[in-house]
């Protein structure tokens, strides 16, 4: 069975303004952890939370405005701010990781001490169990909303905890063997890693902005229609879905039987459109043309009673992204 693609939601917001709130806090835990130690880990760390708080910033205001109705100058709603959020995030992500090979490096070749590192260690781990928990939270209510936003503010979130294990995996080490170069070494594996969680979130907001092909999107309208046709609908094609934030626009033509009055076609149309809103929530945008058969229509077409058929129907028609002819999909 399908579940509706989710739509704007209070806890959305509820959502972004909490990351906001644990992101100051924890950002604050880790400076105090880099202020006692002055290790290039934590200062790692610290450095990619600061990105945490902006990012967390930009998503506060960017499910807000997606959540603006349509007006006469966006028809199209504003969703597609939140793509310029994700590349921004992506962007100052990119821009952690430069910094902390800057600061970093050195150290591998003139290792310096780490004083304090027990509570260090300590501080750094209570973090990581927060943030844990705050990114799996922002990634369930990304998928539940459709948000993108916050899927990446989770993802970050995420990416920000396995940097803290690495951290405190290579501080363990530093503490247990008295090997002062694991500092630097452990902070430039930091920004390796941040810096391919950055290439990847402003990939797909470039995706985003370039309207690119959403397969599952296609796929789950296809088989919904397919399960759910009525023997009218003669054949779909032209098939077009997309994407802009979390709201979806649809438009596809509907073969009908030529023989059908206008107010009938017009029923069944109607029809469609409610079953696409219920799979795609009621704010979708979704236009549907209809258009009569054809004699090369009949074998695929079991609509009766007909008096037009020049041929006995043979087969039903398999919609997919491919033989609905959704532009950009091979196969038709």
């Amino acid at each position: 069975m399908h579940q509706p693609i989710p739509r704007k939601s209070g806890p959305e917001i509820r959502a972004a303004r909490l990351s906001l709130g644990v992101a100051v806090i924890l950002l604050c835990v880790k400076m105090a952890a880099w202020w006692l130690t002055g290790s290039a880990a934590i200062m790692s760390d610290a450095l990619e939370s600061i990105i945490n708080v902006v990012a967390a910033a930009f998503a506060v205001v960017s499910v807000s405005v997606a959540a603006t109705p349509p007006d006469e100058g966006h028809p199209y709603g504003h969703g597609n701010i939140e793509y310029y959020a994700a590349w921004l995030e992506g962007m100052l992500i990119l821009l952690a990781s430069v910094g902390i090979f800057y600061e970093s490096w050195d150290k591998i070749f003139h290792p310096a001490p780490v004083p304090h590192l027990g509570g260090g260690i300590a501080l750094l781990a209570g973090a990581g169990a927060v943030n844990l928990w705050l990114g799996l939270m922002l990634l369930r209510e990304g998928r539940r909303a459709g948000s993108l936003t916050l899927a990446a503010d989770g993802k970050h979130v995420l990416t920000d905890v396995y940097t803290s294990v690495g951290v405190l995996v290579g501080l363990g080490l530093v503490w247990a063997t008295g090997w002062l170069w694991l500092d630097g070494a452990v902070a430039c594996l930091v920004g390796a890693n941040i810096a391919w969680a950055g290439v990847d979130l402003v990939r797909r907001s470039v995706s985003g902005f370039m309207i690119e092909s959403d397969p599952v999107l296609l796929e789950g309208i296809c088989t919904l229609l397919r399960e759910n046709r009525h023997p009218a609908w003669i054949d779909i094609h032209r098939l077009r879905a997309i994407k802009t934030g979390r709201r979806v626009h649809v438009d596809m033509h509907l073969i009908l039987p030529r023989e059908m009055p206008l107010y009938e076609a017009h029923i069944q149309v109607d029809a469609m459109e409610a079953l696409l809103h219920s799979y795609l929530g009621p704010d979708a945008d979704i236009m549907i043309h209809a258009d009569p058969c054809s004699d090369d229509r009949c074998p695929v077409c079991d609509a009766k009673p007909c008096d037009l058929r020049s041929a006995p129907a043979s087969a039903t028609p398999i919609w997919t992204p491919q033989t609905t002819g959704a532009p950009g999909v091979k196969g038709r």
